[in-house]
């Protein structure tokens, strides 16, 4: 590990110190690396490189939707590398929502969540990506030195 020093202006550091207070970090040091990772991690996502990863994709549709639940599962049959399993809940006589716990290479996961979230019906989507770089060396590793008969 290496020490680093770093200049904050007051302002930025109050709100520094109110956030590590609001999410009940033990010590700066701790909060600085977890916002340097998720920062790291935002940049890479919006890049598209950010490599192996786990995510869950969450959305609200509206269920009489057209065609949607068809749609929906055509998506989910396309990608089924990607998808580990999902929850649905009944929200109201209207909505339903998803939440599908996904894992595969980082611009592969946010290019079907993209498309699911793009699907007329469904009315809110968000996706959260956590790097996974101990999987991609497994991979990696299959790939190099493993074969099927």
């Amino acid at each position: 590990m290496q020490r680093i020093t770093i200049t904050l202006d007051d302002g930025l550091m109050a709100e520094l110190d109110a956030m590590i207070a609001a999410h009940g970090y033990q010590n700066r040091s701790e909060a600085i690396r977890d916002f340097v990772r998720a920062g790291m991690q935002q940049a890479a996502q919006d890049k598209g490189s950010s490599g192996e990863c786990v995510a869950a994709l969450v959305y609200v549709y509206d269920h009489a939707a057209r065609d949607l639940s068809r749609r929906l599962v055509e998506n989910y049959h396309g990608h089924h590398e990607l998808s580990l399993a999902t929850l649905h809940v009944h929200l109201d006589d209207e909505n339903c929502m998803e939440v599908t716990a996904l894992r595969g290479p980082g611009g592969e996961v946010q290019h079907f969540a993209d498309h699911i979230i793009a699907e007329r019906g469904v009315k809110y989507g968000r996706v959260v990506m956590i790097p996974n770089e101990k999987a991609g060396k497994k991979a990696a590793a299959r790939k190099r030195g493993h074969r099927h008969s």
